[in-house]
């Protein structure tokens, strides 16, 4: 048995890869939305936060040979605990993950830095109304850390998402409902609709079109912080889908 640690679109590309290979596996995921997200692939599925202690024991449980960690590239406690389980049950443990996409950012106006406290700080001195690109998790700290300013923030539309949103205190001017990806020509619109003067995102990949957001930017000029990946000694990674066959 395989235990997938999921909640990202690219778990559901090795779910299917995995079924098409007529592997068994169950699918770990943290929210309502993530599983309703697995359930396209699988019905076998764990949800709740795991901690080490959490995960050896469904490790045991499931009689788990391997971890395949697809979860979200900031997911970094996840990853940690993961790896740590690993060694204690003595079983396989491969990371999945896009590679870096900054390389291939031709814009100039752009501002890479390593946390949210650094994001917030360019944002203070270089912004207005400013998007918040990064989704739900850590909007309070946005809203602590950033005064005076115009946030918006787009996330998920799930009732979930939209109450936690209102009890730290945005409002309807400030959320944008919708579930992505969006094209360039979407966050054009988006971006001119609001007046927005800057755009704070993570390195979110391919597949959180990331790169769409940036060429917005680039073809408005509006200056672009980007939260970089936090950089994990990860003992085994795969880079893309068709490699799954090679690791199991």
């Amino acid at each position: 048995m395989i235990l997938v640690l999921g909640g990202t679109s690219d778990s559901i590309h090795i779910c299917n890869k995995l079924n098409d290979m007529n592997l068994s596996y169950i699918v770990s995921v943290t929210t309502e939305y993530g599983r309703e997200i697995a359930r396209k692939a699988t019905e076998n599925i764990f949800l709740g936060k795991l901690t080490i202690e959490d995960m050896v024991s469904l490790v045991k449980e499931k009689n788990i040979t391997q971890i395949i960690d697809a979860t979200h590239p900031y997911a970094t406690v996840v990853s940690s605990n993961a790896i740590e389980c690993s060694k204690i049950s003595n079983i396989d443990y491969v990371r999945f993950e896009r590679e870096s996409l900054i390389k291939q950012i031709d814009y100039d106006n752009k501002y890479v830095v390593e946390s949210i406290e650094q994001a917030c700080e360019i944002a203070n001195k270089k912004g207005n109304n400013i998007f918040i690109g990064t989704g739900s998790k850590n909007l309070d700290k946005y809203i602590e850390l950033i005064e005076g300013k115009n946030l918006i923030a787009r996330v998920l539309p799930t009732s979930e998402v939209l109450v936690s949103c209102e009890k730290i205190g945005l409002n309807a001017d400030n959320i944008i409902a919708m579930k992505g990806p969006f094209s360039e020509e979407m966050n054009i619109a988006t971006y001119k609709q609001y007046h927005i003067d800057l755009l704070i995102t993570k390195e979110s990949g391919v597949a959180g079109g990331f790169l769409e957001k940036i060429n917005a930017c680039k073809a408005l000029n509006i200056p672009v912080v980007i939260i970089g990946r936090k950089q994990i000694d990860y003992p085994k990674v795969i880079n893309n889908i068709e490699d799954i066959k090679k690791i199991i």
